[in-house]
């Protein structure tokens, strides 16, 4: 965001003599600009140890996938913590990101931000459950977790089966069912009563929508970000071919996986890292782009061709939300209208500016539209 110069031009006086006033208590500027160092400073500090840690994991991931095992479990779920630095509630927050902020993406003032006045009591959850989309991982929300937090919000980030530091190859996973696991396992073992925001990303949307049609009672409200969005019968394949050309960008990045043999059907699907700036990340940080690249793993294929059986009284009891990429290359935004024009939400909502990875191009704007459909109260 730029910054705007006021520029004052004194006019000569003539003829008239000049009446010469007390000299004004002078401004403490140097005391602001030493004000506005540390906290560039600061907020550079916690953008580098946001991305140490993502990067940390993707590292000790691939460390352990290269010796054939991982240490600990990851089959449940993944969550960031906190931080070891306390901040003060009033703090605001600030993008991970350390690129010059475009004119799409300003840095929200201090009566712009909603989370001011968020009453977490008065929510009726304030428990967001973030699902990555298909090749990504619990990883690639480090910015919204930070952000959340930062207000108050609990967030659980998820590693489906076979994604992020999950410790199943991509290429067993048979069926959506195995995949949603870790999902629908955290889903079961929420307490009764207790309810939750469901966030879904790009193929997290068809997760989402399994996981809602097996526990439509303890999810609060849906919000799917540049996600599938499908109707009952629908699959994923089928969503994606609406937009299949010979010059479409998913397809030319589409490297398929046969571990079971090049005669049998596909195991999985991988994307070629050199195009994934062109198709995921066009509007993104270079150093988003790089943890991408070392971090996202195949796409399980079999969870892609199935069917999602939803009904209007289980699925369709659930208030859904979604949020529109405009600059989209991998979904693009003809292919998100006409999947909400099809199975209308109760708001759609864009983001301007935004490529297939808001989380990334335009975490402050994606932040602020969680939080203000957090707030939404039923009628």
């Amino acid at each position: 965001m730029g910054n705007l110069c006021a520029c004052l031009a004194t006019q000569p006086v003539k003829k008239k003599p000049i009446k010469r006033l007390p000299n004004p208590p002078p401004q403490s500027n140097t005391s602001n600009r030493w004000t506005r160092i540390r906290s560039s400073r600061k907020e550079k500090l916690d953008d580098a140890l946001l991305q140490e840690q993502a990067l940390a994991a993707a590292i000790l991931f691939q460390q352990h996938q290269q010796n054939g095992s991982l240490p600990f479990d990851r089959s449940a779920s993944l969550r960031y913590p906190n931080s070891s630095s306390k901040k003060s509630s009033n703090a605001l927050p600030r993008s991970s990101s350390s690129r010059a902020r475009s004119l799409t993406d300003p840095l929200l003032q201090p009566h712009q931000l909603v989370n001011q006045d968020v009453k977490l009591d008065d929510l009726e959850t304030n428990h967001f459950v973030l699902v990555h989309g298909g090749g990504f991982g619990a990883w690639c929300w480090y910015k919204t977790i930070a952000l959340l937090e930062e207000v108050g919000f609990k967030v659980t980030a998820i590693d489906l089966t076979g994604s992020g530091i999950h410790s199943s190859d991509a290429n067993s996973v048979t069926s959506l069912s195995q995949y949603v696991k870790p999902l629908t396992d955290f889903l079961e073992n929420l307490p009764e009563g207790n309810k939750v925001i469901l966030v879904g990303h790009d193929f997290g949307g068809a997760c989402i929508s399994y996981a809602m049609e097996l526990f439509p009672h303890k999810v609060s409200k849906a919000i799917f970000i540049a996600a599938a969005m499908l109707k009952n019968g629908q699959s994923t394949l089928e969503m994606f071919s609406q937009q299949a050309t010979s010059d479409d960008l998913m397809r030319q990045a589409q490297i398929f996986l046969y571990a079971n043999g090049n005669n049998q059907p596909p195991t999985a699907i991988d994307l070629d890292k050199s195009m994934l700036k062109d198709l995921l990340f066009n509007q993104s940080p270079a150093k988003d782009v790089a943890l991408a690249s070392v971090s996202m793993r195949p796409i399980p294929f079999a969870p892609v061709l199935e069917k999602l059986s939803l009904s209007d009284l289980k699925y369709g009891s659930v208030r859904r939300f979604y949020i529109e990429t405009s600059e989209d290359n991998a979904i693009p935004i003809t292919v998100q209208e006409s999947m909400t024009k099809e199975s209308p939400p109760e708001q759609v909502l864009r983001l301007k500016g935004a490529d297939h990875s808001p989380f990334f191009s335009k975490p402050q704007a994606l932040h602020k539209l969680l939080v203000e459909i957090s707030k939404i109260s039923s009628t």
